[in-house]
């Protein structure tokens, strides 16, 4: 595995260290020392994956979270957050930025770089998926109806029902998939809904805030159908507007 990662860290030995690394393992490694620096060079290059500080001079990496998941064209960049901010509440606002991994200092280089290649895998596989939905207009089921170009979502009463990201791209993932069990690793990748290993259950939350939004009973659920020890399954007929 191979690919451009660009590196945002302001402290010289862990940059120069990640930089090593990565270089090592065959990765193409850009490495800055700012956040304004850091997100010019981000648009200019399109990297692969991003290695991203939070407390950087300049822009922070929060801000920089929030400026790349706003532009489409780096809307899907990897990410992973390395910074010496451990607490559980920074982590939420990482993820909650859009942050894909969270790793604090002191770190295992062979760590990082497992993690990175890890997430490259999930967007090439995304990206997969992407491509066959791409063809895809709209998902019919039971009376609704998912405009995937427009991300808008129509109850059976014609009534627009608002879905935030990671429900829209969750329901995608089931309408891409009717009739088959889904883990919860792999809604995280035909997803892409930020998680890490102390958060697995954000799914969870996530298919309970879309079941309250489309089930007619959310506690009998009839679309997304728990599969005790399996995931979940979308066990409504799904037609494909094309």
């Amino acid at each position: 595995m191979s690919g451009l990662v660009l590196v945002i860290e302001d402290e010289k030995e862990i940059r120069d260290l990640v930089k090593y690394n990565l270089e090592r393992a065959g990765f193409k490694v850009s490495a800055v020392a700012d956040g304004d620096q850091g997100l010019e060079r981000l648009f200019a290059s399109r990297p692969d994956a991003l290695v991203l500080d939070l407390m950087l001079p300049g822009k922070n990496g929060l801000e920089i979270l929030r400026e790349v998941r706003n532009e489409p064209a780096t809307r899907d960049l990897p990410v992973i957050v390395l910074t010496a901010r451990a607490a559980e509440m920074d982590k939420l606002l990482g993820f909650e930025h859009g942050a894909d991994d969270y790793l604090t200092k002191p770190f295992s280089p062979r760590e990082l770089l497992a993690r990175i290649r890890a997430l490259l895998r999930r967007s090439q596989a995304q990206a997969t998926v992407a491509d066959a939905i791409s063809a895809v207009r709209a998902y019919r089921f039971g009376g609704w109806e998912l405009n995937i170009g427009l991300r808008k979502l129509k109850s059976p009463q014609g009534e627009p029902v608002e879905l935030t990201n990671g429900e829209f791209r969750i329901l995608t993932a089931f309408l891409s998939a009717p009739q088959r069990v889904l883990s919860r690793d792999q809604l995280l990748d035909l997803s892409r809904v930020h998680a890490a290993e102390v958060y697995d259950r954000s799914i969870d939350i996530q298919i309970l805030r879309l079941r309250r939004k489309i089930e007619p009973d959310p506690v009998r659920p009839k679309f997304i159908v728990t599969q005790r020890g399996a995931g979940y399954v979308f066990s409504a007929p799904v037609d494909v507007v094309r």
